[in-house]
């Protein structure tokens, strides 16, 4: 039975199950370019006969092609849009075709399911623009060299709690705007209490609700903890294959904000929430590549390279390791606007706070952007980006590590000496703008090499489009309340 067939079947057995079910509807799902949850309610009988049929559900074309704010970025009647973005004319249709293992009964919605899918054009081809399919793209590239890739989640965010649940203020027609305003919130701890075990005993309802919703997903959540800013929580996720992390971040912060919504909660992860005295949340990504063939840590080194000191890479990376070190180095400004893509996110980047400001690698030092963390005959041995922000969509995140770490594998670069004063170094520094790391990300081969250019140029004018729109408003911080706070 071929791979198609092996499809039809399984979507027909899932299409069986639904109809057997007490499930009145089901939401067909797609991750944007974002990294927001967006699709459509089928209800359950519909949603058993599209399975059945195969033909997928239609969307506009047009939700691929908005910025931050829901505006369309490109000129979809103009003549040109043929030529730019093929398949894309006049608004057109396209076709959603759900992944059927990811169909999830939800806890905190009445009869309800959701299922994820992946965009395509009416002749049957994924388009490319599809964040998830470009992650995709990356890992058969990382297959073609035998490898695989292995990624630990460790996310920061914050809870609020509602200070009014019905969000009435907002929701006044005599309010209406676009973007919308922000909700008022109250903190659900103070801050400045790291791992306290009063603060935790404090949240405990919030935390339970995401610790419950998490793992009646499947999810692979293995701790909470309350984070040292006011309302700040840390959500840490055991490792797996790359594409089911992503998959796995994307449910999560959907599935969070959602039933914490509906018990007078507010999750935010955007990196910097518009209040004082805040802490910047960030995206800790682990990672590591497997040998396809035996399973093993291609970064884990038996012993260290002769002559090697603690300070070089080859005393505790493979030679895969350091090479792929330094390709993260050598395009971490290419990679920026994919792991930090929000103009909120580049005010985190900020001396001795715990989050990067240089392109420079550390053995276990939290200050620098590369942390590594193993050595000799550690089968956990791994490299932690801490570039990201939380609100990074993570099918793009981990496909710009690929790109930028195959570039180092296969050009054999070599590393520097690990940095011991990461706010001191002289070493290139981080774009310091959302404009200064689109500009970047054009530039990098890497990126134009993996993505493909066609991608770069789309991406791109997402970006340029909310960037511009920043630059011309008027209130910085009513911009990044309204787009940001009240989105992500």
């Amino acid at each position: 039975m071929s791979a198609s067939q092996n499809h039809m079947s399984a979507a027909s057995d899932l299409a069986d199950l639904i109809a057997a079910s007490d499930l009145e509807r089901v939401r067909f799902l797609w991750c944007d370019p974002h990294g927001l949850l967006r699709g459509k309610s089928l209800t359950a009988d519909f949603a058993a006969k599209t399975l059945r049929s195969g033909t997928g559900i239609g969307m506009v074309s047009t939700l691929m092609l908005k910025d931050t704010s829901d505006r369309t970025a490109f000129k979809v009647f103009e003549a040109q849009i043929a030529q730019d973005l093929p398949g894309f004319e006049f608004a057109n249709n396209l076709l959603l075709h759900p992944i059927v293992d990811s169909f999830r009964v939800l806890s905190w919605a009445n009869k309800t399911a959701w299922i994820l899918c992946q965009p395509h054009f009416q002749d049957g081809a994924l388009v490319p623009f599809d964040t998830r399919s470009q992650l995709q793209r990356a890992l058969a590239r990382l297959a073609s060299h035998g490898l695989g890739m292995t990624c630990g989640l460790e996310v920061e965010f914050h809870i609020y709690r509602l200070q009014n649940p019905h969000h009435d203020d907002a929701l006044n027609p005599t309010h209406a705007a676009w973007p919308g305003d922000a909700p008022a919130v109250s903190m659900i701890h103070p801050g400045y209490q790291l791992l306290s075990a009063h603060g935790l005993d404090a949240c405990e309802e919030p935390l339970c609700i995401v610790q419950d919703t998490a793992q009646a997903l499947g999810l692979p959540l293995a701790s909470l903890e309350i984070e040292m800013g006011p309302s700040q929580v840390e959500a840490v996720f055991a490792p797996t294959d790359a594409l089911t992390a992503a998959d796995n971040m994307v449910q999560f912060r959907g599935a969070v904000r959602q039933a914490l919504g509906r018990a007078g909660y507010y999750a935010s992860f955007v990196c910097r929430p518009p209040f004082q005295h805040i802490m910047s949340s960030g995206w800790h990504l682990h990672q590591s590549l497997v040998n396809l063939e035996d399973g093993r840590n291609a970064f884990m080194r038996t012993a260290p390279a002769p002559q090697a000191t603690a300070r070089d890479a080859a005393y505790s990376l493979s030679d895969i390791g350091t090479h792929y070190l330094a390709g993260l180095l050598a395009h971490a400004a290419g990679t920026t606007v994919l792991c930090t893509p929000t103009v909120n996110g580049y005010g985190r980047f900020q001396p001795n706070a715990l989050a990067p400001q240089s392109v420079v690698w550390g053995r276990d030092n939290r200050g620098a952007m590369l942390r590594v963390i193993g050595g000799v005959k550690d089968v956990g041995t791994r490299i932690e980006n801490r570039l990201g922000e939380p609100a990074a969509n993570p099918y793009l995140y981990l496909a710009s590590q690929i790109h930028a770490g195959l570039a180092g594998i296969t050009g054999k670069h070599e590393a520097p000496a690990a940095t011991e004063s990461p706010y001191a170094s002289d070493g290139d520094r981080i774009p310091t703008s959302l404009s200064a790391a689109i500009t970047a990300f054009e530039s990098d081969t890497a990126m134009s090499d993996g993505f493909g250019p066609e991608f770069v140029r789309y991406y791109a004018q997402l970006k340029r489009a909310e960037s511009e729109r920043f630059n011309a408003a008027t209130d910085k911080d009513e911009f990044q309340r309204r787009e940001y706070f009240s989105r992500l």
